[in-house]
């Protein structure tokens, strides 16, 4: 039990003291001496250390990547956010315009919409570094499969985002300046026009991942593909609620989300038939 005593006091003690190592029994020391951590626990800590590292030189490197396409695009930032307010210019009546209600808006709107604009254009950089940050940890199956998935998944984003930017947003900006009251002049703040259409954007690439989803839970075997397609009709459901949440209170919008996210949800059941066999 002494021995024991010393043992602890030496083993969290900062600075080794002449003092108690007189006073500690040889077999204490010797105990010391021959303390070490678990081989298996070294590996565990070495490797968690190592991906922390990993990622942080990940994040650096796509955050630099993210500059250098910010900064190379403040050159044209009025350019940028005129082209993205475009869908909605064209459609405004002769005598409309686009206002900025608060006093910094009209520099950092154009501001902000590069930044966004930045953000679109680094994603394949962005999903590739992490791609590369979560290769090391997968086994040899999964690796094969890992690359084909992010291209598909940010293949999927840009269809998503353009077909909202081109297709969904002129029509919902036409339908809205069409039902705006006699005497009512649509003149939109450009704050609030570059959330609503970041907002949109982001939504409609988001929701154009579910055939990734799709695919990876039937092939993991967390849900067969018949338990899905039994689902249908609360995946309809679902597919308005999820448009009502992403997109803004209208009808109007929370339809044109909800009905190419469900088709998508059927593209992906028929793949999974016709590729991929139930695990579950």
């Amino acid at each position: 039990m002494l021995a024991h005593f010393y043992l602890c006091r030496r083993v969290y003690c900062l600075r080794a003291s002449t003092k108690i190592r007189g006073h500690v029994p040889a077999a204490a020391i010797r105990l010391v001496s021959d303390f070490s951590i678990d081989p298996n626990t070294r590996i565990v800590t070495r490797r968690l250390l190592d991906g922390a590292l990993e990622a942080r030189s990940r994040a650096m490197k796509m955050l630099l990547g993210l500059i250098v396409i910010f900064a190379a695009l403040m050159l044209f930032a009025d350019k940028v956010l005129h082209w993205i307010a475009e869908p909605l210019m064209r459609r405004m009546h002769a005598g409309s315009q686009m206002i900025g209600k608060d006093i910094a808006s009209p520099f950092l709107t154009p501001l902000r919409a590069t930044f966004w604009a930045s953000v679109f254009l680094a994603m394949p950089l962005i999903l590739y570094q992490i791609w590369r940050l979560i290769d090391g940890w997968l086994p040899a199956r999964a690796k094969r499969i890992a690359l084909p998935f992010i291209l598909a998944s940010a293949m999927l984003f840009y269809v998503g985002v353009a077909f909202a930017f081109f297709l969904v947003l002129p029509m919902a900006f036409s339908f809205f300046t069409r039902v705006a009251p006699q005497g009512v002049t649509v003149m939109t703040d450009i704050k609030s026009y570059l959330d609503f259409v970041i907002g949109m954007l982001f939504a409609f690439g988001l929701a154009f991942q579910v055939p990734i989803a799709i695919v990876i839970v039937v092939w993991t075997g967390l849900v067969s593909r018949k338990s899905l397609a039994k689902s249908r009709p609360y995946v309809f459901l679902g597919a308005f609620v999820v448009g009502m949440i992403l997109t803004p209170p209208d009808v109007f919008s929370q339809t044109l989300l909800a009905l190419p996210m469900y088709a998508l949800y059927e593209a992906a059941l028929l793949f999974c038939w016709r590729f991929m066999p139930d695990r579950a």
